[in-house]
């Protein structure tokens, strides 16, 4: 048996993490991003001098979605976000290279899929706002679970933006 060098390859294919340690990733990133809205939220209302949460309503959904898109963008290049960290998940293109800023956008854009469906339907259908987060809790749940049904685990938005979450230990 021989050592392997920093220079070689890895050795193992790239494993994709379980359901339940990428959900529990994926929840932990929900509970990091209330702070980075807050911080959001409180620049744009004291750079635009809106005094009611109302006011601007659209202008803030904007600047937040902007926010999380150099957020996303950022940390998917970097390969990690400190709940990949944390969940020992590593992010990379579907050859295990990092990934470009294009690539990171747009899995940023396709991972919408996990909550403009609902939302779309929600406000078709006129619901109320309990029904609204019961119809995307449902939805996040389903979402989640065809990813078992892709051939190697992942999500398939990360399919389609060329990308997979690996297992970094």
């Amino acid at each position: 048996m021989t050592a392997q060098t920093d220079d070689a390859p890895p050795g193992p294919a790239l494993v994709t993490p379980s359901l339940a340690r990428r959900m529990a990733c994926w929840l932990y990133e929900g509970m990091l991003l209330f702070g980075v809205v807050f911080i959001a939220g409180y620049l744009f209302s004291t750079l635009s001098q809106t005094r009611n949460a109302l006011d601007n309503r659209h202008g803030l959904q904007a600047f937040i979605f902007l926010i999380f898109a150099i957020y996303f963008t950022w940390f998917g290049t970097q390969g990690q976000t400190l709940a990949m960290k944390t969940w020992h998940i590593r992010l990379v293109d579907a050859h295990g290279q990092a990934l470009t800023q294009a690539r990171a956008l747009r899995r940023y854009l396709l991972s919408w899929v996990w909550f403009l469906p609902p939302i779309a339907l929600a406000s078709l259908l006129g619901i109320s706002a309990i029904e609204t987060l019961v119809l995307t809790l449902v939805w996040v749940a389903v979402w989640a679970l065809l990813s078992r049904f892709q051939r190697q685990g992942q999500y398939w938005h990360d399919i389609w933006a060329g990308t997979r979450l690996v297992q970094t230990r």
